[in-house]
């Protein structure tokens, strides 16, 4: 068993091009993890081992065609965050879905992707449905009105430019990073374009 490296403090920023690649499925793409843990009690984060996580988020390219690996007891959120269009087959009813719309779906569910405009890039939140509620929301940023991140918050940037303020420091956030939210002294996103506001919530 692995624990993550990834620190979950308030603040931390964690550099898409720093986590590993491997591959996923049969051979269908590349996924990145960027991080896992558990939502305590009190809803603070805390990092966990492959066998115990409560949640996940990664991102994933789809490269060809085929069947997803079934996560039991799990919810799933995708959000294609690059290319055009993913056709994503649940349990038999088609869904075709077009960037920056999250679709949520049953993890235990049969399901298959295709790509008719080709190659796309999915972000990924897998939670376990009796541990904690996830959901993402895709919010675009503005320079006049600051986004915060607040406990249990990811933000991940999809498009433009931005700038993770805090009370003693600012610094540049790269396209597709993620920012660790929290209570205290609460990270604010300052830029323009587009970013992909994860939630995680008790049960």
């Amino acid at each position: 068993m692995s624990q993550t490296n990834t620190s979950l403090a308030t603040g931390t920023q964690i550099r898409l091009a720093s986590c590993p690649k491997k591959p996923w499925g049969a051979a269908q793409g590349q996924i990145r993890e960027i991080a896992k843990g558990s939502l305590l009690a009190d809803g603070s984060l805390a990092p966990a081992t492959d066998a115990d996580w409560q949640w996940r988020i990664s991102v994933a390219s789809n490269e060809k065609s085929g069947e997803f690996t079934p996560y039991p007891g799990c919810e799933r959120t995708l959000t294609v965050v690059a290319g055009e269009l993913l056709e994503l087959t649940v349990d038999g009813i088609s869904h075709g879905l077009e960037i920056y719309r999250p679709f949520k779906f049953a993890g235990a569910a049969s399901t298959s992707a295709s790509l008719p405009t080709g190659e796309i890039l999915a972000l990924n939140l897998i939670t376990r449905s009796d541990k904690v509620r996830g959901n993402v929301r895709i919010v675009e940023l503005s320079k006049k009105r600051e986004q915060y991140l607040f406990g249990s918050q990811f933000g991940v940037l999809l498009q433009g430019k931005a700038s993770v303020l805090r009370e003693d420091s600012e610094s540049e956030l790269e396209l597709r990073d993620t920012v660790i939210g929290g209570e205290d002294d609460s990270p604010r996103i300052s830029g323009r374009g587009f970013m992909a506001l994860i939630s995680l919530d008790l049960p």
